[in-house]
């Protein structure tokens, strides 16, 4: 009796869940809206990147130090009446951690891309805990408008954590011939020195070189500015990335302005787009940014 009752403590141990989280599972929804170049269906190819951190999960224990997270993303695009435009179920399996004490949990990201005609949709995110018997689903909903622009315009910016890197290859977070590292919920945490980001114009006139101009700006109106020289591509999309510095720029919200300008000494302002983010040097940084120096 006493040996099958240290075998049924020992297996315990081994199986039973650890309650090393705070609060509700987090889900983190980072839409992008691109052209979609088939001429044939107006619409846009939207890109859903999706960032579950781990550090909100509850981890069990599989064997002796070996300790393991999982969690269901149920990804919605509902239609206006409701109907549903698209729907997957994608089971995150994160990497099995010696120990749960450890305070830096990599998250766990994901990228969709969908062809959408123009309409109105809302964009539904479920994360559900698969180890939390109770409060472990949580759901963050977006609006979601598509329009075919016309004449000259930019795509939404992509705010990266990283420098958009050159790509040759299909990989799925690849895109204008980059390699795109997306920061999660837009936000730059410890470490992150500078931002980075990408766009894509299109209808710009060929043959004459434009200027792109990049505003940073924040609410107590600290700001950031720079230009580069930028040349159409012909017959495609024309990327545009680049990088500023987040230098004093205040903890906090900030806003990005990417512009670009043509015509008579790249004056008239031809097409423009801003993305916003935030910034939170105290927090670690979910997109893996450098750690301090």
């Amino acid at each position: 009796m006493r040996s099958l009752l240290l075998f049924s403590a020992v297996v315990l141990s081994l199986v039973g869940p650890l309650a090393a989280y705070a609060g509700p599972p987090q889900i983190l929804l980072d839409v992008a809206r691109f052209r979609n170049l088939n001429t044939v269906q107006k619409g846009a190819e939207v890109e859903i990147y999706v960032t579950v951190p781990t550090q909100s999960l509850m981890y069990r224990q599989r064997a002796p130090k070996a300790f393991q997270s999982a969690a269901t993303v149920t990804l919605e695009i509902l239609k206006a009446d409701g109907a549903s435009a698209y729907r997957e179920v994608v089971t995150l399996k994160p990497p099995v951690l010696s120990d749960t004490t450890i305070a830096i949990k990599n998250p766990q990201s994901f990228l969709k891309r969908v062809l959408l005609p123009d309409g109105k949709y809302t964009l539904r995110g479920t994360v559900r805990d698969q180890y939390r018997p109770t409060g472990g689903e949580t759901t963050v909903e977006k609006p979601l408008v598509l329009e075919t622009p016309v004449g000259t315009f930019l795509t939404d910016v992509v705010l990266l954590a990283r420098p958009a890197a050159r790509s040759g290859g299909g990989d799925t977070f690849a895109r204008g011939g980059y390699r795109l590292t997306r920061a999660p919920g837009s936000a730059y945490a410890r470490g992150a020195d500078n931002i980075f980001f990408y766009t894509e114009l299109h209808g710009a006139p060929v043959g004459q070189p434009l200027r792109v101009h990049y505003h940073l700006t924040t609410p107590d109106g600290s700001a950031a500015d720079a230009d580069a020289d930028l040349t159409p591509q012909s017959g495609r999309p024309t990327t545009v990335v680049g990088q500023l510095p987040l230098g004093p720029l205040p903890e906090g919200p900030f806003t990005l302005f990417v512009e670009v300008y043509g015509g008579p000494g790249n004056k008239k302002l031809l097409a423009g787009h801003r993305a916003i983010g935030q910034r939170n040097p105290v927090d670690y940084a979910p997109a893996g940014a450098a750690g301090p120096r």
